[in-house]
């Protein structure tokens, strides 16, 4: 269906001569503004295949549709108007090193702003939207601590509280648990390459096994492991104290954000006095990383915050980014993220009170 419509040309200031706007249709577009509600509805509910066949356009043209509708919403709304407590991230949305940095609303549970790149200049353009008068009204922010974000965040709103995410900080100590079951795999001969048949050598190739199936059972919470996994760990408290001290030490860790407040600092300085007498490097060396960020790990154990609202829309944005595959460019991912999860989605033209 095609619309026609007479509409003078006048001769504007800023555009010099032009065609006048008319009320049913975006500037300098083919489709009519119905058109354009209807298919960033259907873009947001449902599938890619039946937004194309059902309105018969590209997926690339309906990327600058979703752009123009998120434009228009953005337009008639204040998505950072009173933020006080807010969650930033970071989030991989194409192979290549592209990144978006994701800033969440801890209180709605809303995605507020995103952008391309994972820098303190893309993160200052945020502090620049908001402004230095609502920047100082930020309260806590809670992130992993990636420098770039603690410092831009200091300068930028010097009141709030950085607090560090749980998750990330627990991942610390993983990964400082799998240096020392490197450890024991290469001490049972996990990296021997023999022929040898002796005794020993089959009794030291059957431990380093046991260590390597070992490593999820060691990853995972023990309120999840399986009855294999928990004889393997049976087993390495039995056969290898350091490796079972370093497993204890890093579920100790997660005690400590389990319980949380005054418990919860008192249990990190025990925390941190076991980990420095411990005699195993890795977690020597996380113990001096985690005095660097004491102050924003109690801070967490005050504030109970952590990442999980924002790792949730990360989740949800991944899910958006394979369904935008064939956008040019990031805008339009980012225009149907804020449609999903910024809290203002687009509304059907039949709808009784659709927004203009």
């Amino acid at each position: 269906m095609f619309i026609e419509a007479d509409s003078p040309r006048v001769s504007c200031r800023e555009h010099g001569p032009t065609v006048a706007r008319v009320p049913w249709a975006r500037h300098d577009v083919g489709h009519t503004r119905d058109f354009d509600d209807h298919v960033a509805w259907l873009a947001v509910n449902v599938s890619k295949t039946a937004v194309t066949k059902l309105m018969r356009v590209a997926w690339r043209t309906v990327g600058a549709i979703i752009a123009r509708v998120a434009a228009d919403i953005d337009a008639t709304v204040d998505r950072l108007e009173g933020l006080r407590r807010i969650g930033i991230d970071e989030i991989s949305y194409k192979r290549g090193h592209h990144y978006l940095t994701v800033i969440v609303d801890h209180d709605t549970g809303r995605l507020v702003w995103a952008a391309p790149g994972r820098d303190e200049a893309t993160l200052h353009r945020f502090f620049d939207d908001l402004g230095e008068e609502r920047s100082g009204q930020l309260t806590d922010v809670s992130a992993d601590m990636a420098t770039w974000i603690a410092r831009v965040v200091a300068k930028r709103a010097p009141r709030a509280v950085i607090s560090a995410d749980p998750f990330h900080v627990v991942a610390w100590a993983v990964e400082a648990l799998d240096v020392e079951r490197r450890r024991a795999w290469n001490a049972a001969g996990g990296r021997r390459r023999t022929n040898t048949d002796t005794g020993t050598h089959r009794v030291a190739v059957g431990t380093a096994k046991a260590i390597k199936r070992a490593r999820y059972a060691l990853w995972k919470n023990p309120e999840r492991l399986t009855e294999p996994q928990q004889h393997q760990l049976a087993w390495i408290a039995k056969t290898d104290p350091r490796l079972w001290e370093a497993y204890l030490l890093k579920e100790a860790l997660r005690y400590v954000f389990s319980v949380k407040g005054q418990e919860g600092k008192e249990a990190l300085d025990r925390w941190r006095a076991w980990a420095r007498s411990s005699n195993l490097p890795s977690f020597v060396r996380l113990e001096r990383r985690i005095a660097r960020h004491k102050a924003a790990i109690e801070a967490t154990l005050e504030t109970e915050l952590s990442n999980a609202l924002i790792e949730s829309t990360n989740t949800k944005i991944r899910l958006l980014a394979r369904i935008a595959f064939g956008f040019h460019g990031p805008e339009p991912l980012i225009a149907l993220a804020m449609l999903s999860l910024g809290g203002y989605p687009p509304v059907l033209p039949s709808s009784p009170n659709p927004r203009k």
